[in-house]
């Protein structure tokens, strides 16, 4: 079983989906790993890709799409809206 890079928090799912693996941790991170790796190198990828030296910047990719979606995609439409009620 692989453990999270982070918090260490242990995987309770893992699926295939378009070619591509995904597993679940407890935490709810979910990345996406090549099917035919094994648990252990599964394991040094995520802490090469997302905690070592060379991390690849996952969390600021997300961080940056989150803004994005909240000021001027959906999220900021609905958070902009005129929610008064204008029936009365």
């Amino acid at each position: 079983m692989v453990t999270c890079p982070f918090c260490g928090a242990p995987e309770t799912d893992r699926f295939d989906l378009e070619g591509r693996r995904y597993l679940v941790f407890q935490c709810m991170f979910t990345p996406s790993v090549d099917p035919t790796l094994s648990d252990d190198r599964i394991d040094a990828r995520l802490r090469e890709e997302f905690t070592g030296p060379l991390a690849s910047g996952h969390f600021r990719r997300m961080c940056d799409r989150l803004h994005l979606y909240v000021t001027q995609g959906v999220g900021g439409r609905a958070l902009s809206e005129d929610r008064t009620d204008r029936s009365a």
